[in-house]
């Protein structure tokens, strides 16, 4: 299925590694102008200037700033860039996300507060400011990463579960609201993923980014009268137990 975006804007939290940058670098290759963002400016930086010179042509537009998506405050400010700068966005992919994996009597109140600020409120801080400027574009597409741990709890996962339960009922209640005004929302949940977030690292058996990115690619590459609302993306054959 071939994916053709251009004319179209796109903004990935949590872009500048793992799925993110996956994924940045899949919509830049179907044509799209991407920003990314991430927590450290330095990272940000690094990652532009990276995928710059791995795509190395004049039509390129990639743009990066840090932010906090926790923030409401700090993505009001890049939605603010973004309107300065390549607009939109047409395509909003909330994949930033933090892991504390601990038992809830070992969780401090700061911790609980970065996990869900981060997987779930700041979904919904980026959905808050995208969906008013994709009603004016007529329409777009917010896809958002959340996790098998959205519907299968796991020891040690209090908040990290509970964010992503979370987001996938935020999700589908979002794609109720708004799929008459032209924007679609699909929530991807990943197995393991081959990357260093979490407890596990990577290994040869799980899922690649670039995996996730090529079904956040199929999403976008469905007919406009489809709409797929729920992915789960497993390794084809995890270690048995």
């Amino acid at each position: 299925m071939t994916l053709n975006l251009k004319g179209k804007t796109a903004l990935v939290t949590g872009g500048t590694r793992g799925i993110g940058r996956a994924v940045a670098e899949r919509l830049l290759e179907a044509g799209a102008s991407v920003a990314i963002c991430g927590r450290s400016a330095e990272g940000v930086e690094r990652a532009v200037e990276e995928m710059r010179a791995r795509f190395s042509r004049e039509t390129l537009k990639l743009e990066g700033k840090a932010a906090d998506v926790g923030s409401e405050a700090a993505v009001r400010e890049l939605f603010g860039w973004l309107d300065g700068g390549i607009g939109g966005p047409d395509i909003l992919v909330n994949n930033a996300g933090v892991g504390i994996f601990k038992d809830l009597a070992e969780l401090t109140p700061g911790e609980w507060n970065l996990v869900i600020g981060t997987n779930l409120s700041g979904v919904y801080h980026c959905c808050h400011e995208a969906l008013p400027r994709m009603r004016q574009r007529g329409g777009g597409w917010i896809v958002n990463v959340a996790s098998l741990a959205g519907k299968n709890a796991f020891a040690g996962g209090a908040a990290y579960n509970a964010s992503k339960f979370g987001l996938c009922g935020m999700s589908e209640a979002v794609m109720l609201d708004h799929r008459y005004e032209g924007v679609k929302v699909t929530t991807v949940l990943p197995g393991s993923v081959s990357t260093d977030f979490g407890r596990a690292g990577k290994a040869d058996w799980k899922i690649a980014p670039e995996d996730v990115a090529e079904t956040v690619a199929m999403i976008l590459a469905m007919p406009e009268r489809t709409l797929i609302s729920h992915v789960e993306v497993r390794p084809s054959r995890p270690p048995k137990r």
